[in-house]
């Protein structure tokens, strides 16, 4: 069964506000702004043999985001920095942020990196995750091609 890491994930979103949203989502959260609540919105589908996955990172190259498999836990990463270069005028506003950001969901210790396919397209990250049987994990490079 695919679950997501409770790293990460908001559990209070259905239920009720949480209290410090103002204050952690808005200025103060130095990564991305206002707009850092809703990045890595993910779509989890099952399939007959598999699970599918559509991860939004818009605005991210396809160098700029890493999917590894590390103890069962499928780690999705994205990093973005801004060119600070100021040659035309200073800045009076600038809404867009430098940073990471990172998701965990426990896909099994049966699962190995080959067995997962990744796809960049469009902003949205596109991963399938086979339905395996359990059987010892053997310990491998842990990183995963992603093809765009």
């Amino acid at each position: 069964m695919l679950v997501p890491s409770i790293f990460g994930e908001n559990l209070f979103d259905d239920f009720m506000d949480f209290p410090f949203n103002d204050d952690f989502w808005g200025r103060k959260n130095p990564l991305y702004g206002k707009n850092a609540k809703r990045m890595m919105k993910t779509d989890i589908r099952e399939t007959e043999g598999s699970y599918e996955l559509d991860v939004d990172l818009p605005g991210f190259k396809k160098d700029e985001i890493k999917a590894s498999l590390e103890n069962g836990y499928l780690t999705i990463s994205a990093a973005k920095g801004l060119d600070k270069d100021e040659k035309d005028g200073k800045y009076i506003r600038q809404e867009r942020y430098a940073g990471a950001m990172s998701r965990s969901f426990y896909v099994g210790d049966e699962v190995t990196q080959e067995d997962i396919k990744a796809k960049y397209e469009d902003g949205i990250l596109k991963l399938s995750i086979p339905k395996k049987e359990k059987k010892p994990a053997v310990e491998q490079d842990n990183h995963i091609a992603i093809e765009g």
